[in-house]
């Protein structure tokens, strides 16, 4: 999908500080205070252990861990679960790739596309061999 075609998620005062996050090229995620775990979809109770969650800034980095491309639609486009380097695994789109050159394990990079009305959504696409690792947020 093109920047602009993206559906818009949907508003919620949980879900404010990530899209504002996100509007300044941040990642986050919620990890629980009381088990350490990190998680996504971020929610403010931990679904491991139903304990408390604050937000934290994300690397922007994972790897596939499965992935698929959904050829009928038009134009078509891949969906992935992403294992973030901080643990979770993410359902997500790749973007700027092409299905035939994916493998599982292969690096990808956080990217964020516009929504309809503007608002980011997280995206992924592949590491070039040649691209430096990013210890910070991605633009």
């Amino acid at each position: 999908m093109r920047d602009g075609d993206w559906p818009d998620p949907p508003a919620s005062p949980e879900s404010a500080a990530f899209v504002e996050a996100a509007r300044e090229g941040r990642f986050l995620l919620r990890r629980c205070t009381a088990c350490g775990k990190a998680h996504w979809y971020p929610r403010s109770s931990c679904p491991f252990c139903l304990g408390e969650t604050a937000w934290e800034e994300a690397s922007g980095e994972g790897t596939i861990y499965s992935y698929t491309m959904l050829a009928r639609e038009d134009p078509p486009r891949t969906i992935a679960y992403v294992t973030l380097a901080e643990g979770p695994t993410m359902l997500t789109s790749l973007v700027d790739c092409e299905a035939e050159s994916l493998a599982i394990g292969q690096p990808v990079r956080l990217v964020f596309a516009q929504s309809r009305n503007g608002t980011p959504v997280p995206c992924f696409r592949p590491v070039e061999a040649a691209e430096p690792s990013q210890a910070g947020p991605v633009p």
